[in-house]
């Protein structure tokens, strides 16, 4: 009996003392991943500026303006000093921000459905950024924090408005960083001379970060003239300060290409703030490296830099432990998402990403692309971008990530830095119309009354838009979406025969849809039926080795599903 007490006294004290290093944790924790607010400038508070709505979706704070056009897109304009444009930038597009971090988290609910691995991440995620300012220049931490002052309450259970803020910088980041989770794969070329229409250097690229359909629905491009550095312009979503796609007054443009990165062990500057550093202060590529070289990064990242001034392309190739430039000197740079310089050449993880990611095949489809086209000129350029077939215009299903356009875009966009003028898509991807702006006559505000873009620069919708094939293919979307919800979240879902079959008819050449209909099966228990499917796909034009490593698992896990039953 006495053994008995003595064993449940060691085990209350065991639990109590196991509940007391809980607790030292937690408040460690909490103290340890403290962020100090940044300095501001005490002239400006954010009752200070009130928002006039002038016109439906049409919204000014004193010089700076928030606007919808006609094509769905918005537009904003801000300027002066830091801490006073992040408080503009919030209060202008105060709902705006907030229903983007709703999509945000709730497609990051959807990804990571299981509320123990959510929890997980957050303190991952809180304890993996929590030096993250240390490395973040003083004048992006304040204007973040400005922005933040306009965040929605609704979401504090996850963290404070600027420590959330600061952290969706880096989503871009975490995202490639995940690899599995298939959020980036972009693709982006630079042409010039003789391989130019005009002559004149040419810019484009796909941004194919993906958030799910909501999060696309509101892209913003923002104008931004700030008290230092140069004006310019870049094209994301409401919220982001740093910049994905952008060009400077110079004729300075950055674009962003993951590549395959290890398993960070720290945050450090977000790539899309080292982005806007180099198009506010850098007016040339010699300009754009150095920034580049004094800054840290947490993981592998591809910046495509084109400048008017130097009148060629290049890119900075960049990974926590290393950097390069790679500067052909050509005519042409391709860029997908894999290294091309000499110091990355050996490097295995980089050997790996080419042999093992769809990176090369998209690298190789967009040059055989760009050599059928020669001279490029911007509707080529757009054309390129919505190319939807595989090497030598093989019909490979729509939405495989080896296609140029992957039908996932959050964006694409077209630069002529000599003339300081870019295109921008419209949705849906790539397939809407590209509507064309010219930057100085924006941060010069000459056409602030009227539309912003120019009518006569615009490029007419894609015909797949009007096809029955692009019909079927949101069907098919609509359809794998409520797949892998079943998959992932057991929201309950089934198809019947009939409904197999029309499934199957919405996007029959694509491996996509036969591996999404063997994961229906292994998720219903017909392991069998599942193999079937399974076994299908591989017969198909499979975007990668990774991708058809993963099936081949998928079999043989269903196998000693099959085995295990006895079945």
């Amino acid at each position: 009996m006495n053994k008995k007490k003595n064993k449940f006294r060691f085990l209350k004290l065991s639990l109590k003392l196991i509940g007391v290093l809980l607790f030292c944790f937690i408040i460690y924790f909490v103290w340890d991943i403290r962020m100090p607010t940044p300095p501001i400038d005490e002239r400006f508070s954010l009752e200070q500026y009130k928002r006039i709505e002038v016109a439906p979706n049409h919204f000014v704070v004193g010089n700076c303006w928030l606007k919808k056009n006609d094509y769905g897109i918005w537009e904003m304009y801000i300027e002066g000093e830091p801490y006073e444009r992040g408080l503009i930038y919030g209060v202008l597009s105060k709902e705006l921000i907030e229903k983007q971090e709703i999509h945000f988290v709730n497609q990051i609910n959807e990804i990571v459905p299981n509320r123990f691995t959510l929890f997980f991440l957050k303190m991952f995620v809180a304890w993996f950024n929590r030096d993250i300012d240390q490395y973040v220049p003083e004048e992006n931490l304040t204007e973040i924090y400005g922005v933040s002052q306009s965040f929605s309450n609704k979401y504090n259970y996850i963290a404070p408005k600027y420590y959330r803020i600061l952290n969706y910088h880096a989503a871009h980041d975490i995202g490639h960083a995940l690899k599995d989770l298939s959020l980036v794969g972009c693709t982006s070329f630079s042409v010039n001379n003789n391989l130019s229409a005009d002559s004149s250097l040419l810019i484009a690229r796909n941004f194919d970060f993906y958030m799910g359909d909501e999060f696309a629905e509101d892209k913003l491009i923002l104008f931004v003239k700030p008290s230092e550095g140069y004006g310019f312009s870049s094209y994301s979503w409401a919220g982001l300060t740093g910049v994905v796609s952008g060009m400077n007054e110079k004729g300075l443009t950055v674009t962003l290409n993951a590549s395959k990165s290890e398993i960070p062990t720290g945050a450090k500057d977000p790539i899309s703030l080292l982005a806007r550093e180099i198009l506010q202060y850098a007016a040339n590529i010699k300009e754009a490296i150095a920034i580049a070289e004094k800054r840290s990064v947490f993981v592998s990242e591809s910046l495509l830099i084109g400048s008017s001034e130097d009148n060629k392309s290049i890119v900075i190739e960049k990974s926590p432990k290393k950097m390069d430039v790679y500067d052909a000197n050509e005519e042409l740079v391709v860029c997908a998402n894999h290294y091309q310089s000499s110091v990355f050449l050996n490097d295995s993880t980089n050997i790996l990403n080419i042999k093992n990611s769809d990176s090369k095949y998209r690298f190789d489809r967009l040059t055989q692309l760009l050599q059928q086209n020669y001279p490029i000129d911007i509707l080529k350029a757009t054309q390129i971008l919505r190319d939807k077939k595989g090497m030598n215009d093989e019909f490979i299903g729509y939405g495989n990530p080896k296609a140029i356009n992957q039908l996932i875009a959050h964006h694409s966009i077209v630069f002529k830095p000599h003339q300081q003028l870019f295109w921008v898509s419209t949705t849906p991807y790539q397939l809407g119309n590209f509507i064309g702006y010219n930057l100085t006559d924006v941060l010069t505000k000459k056409n602030i009354s009227d539309n912003t873009y120019i009518d006569s620069l615009t490029i007419t919708p894609d015909d797949f838009l009007k096809s029955d094939d692009y019909k079927k293919y949101e069907l098919f979307k609509k359809i794998k979406q409520r797949i892998q919800k079943l998959v992932l979240l057991n929201i309950p879902f089934s198809l019947n025969d009939t409904q197999e079959k029309q499934f199957i008819q919405t996007n029959p050449k694509s491996y996509i849809t036969y591996m999404t209909l063997g994961e229906y099966y292994e998720k219903l228990g017909d392991y069998n039926k599942a193999i079937s499917y399974y076994q299908t796909s591989l017969n198909h034009s499979v975007a990668s080795r990774d991708e058809e490593d993963i099936i081949i698992k998928k079999i043989e896990t269903c196998q000693k599903q099959i085995n295990k039953n006895g079945i």
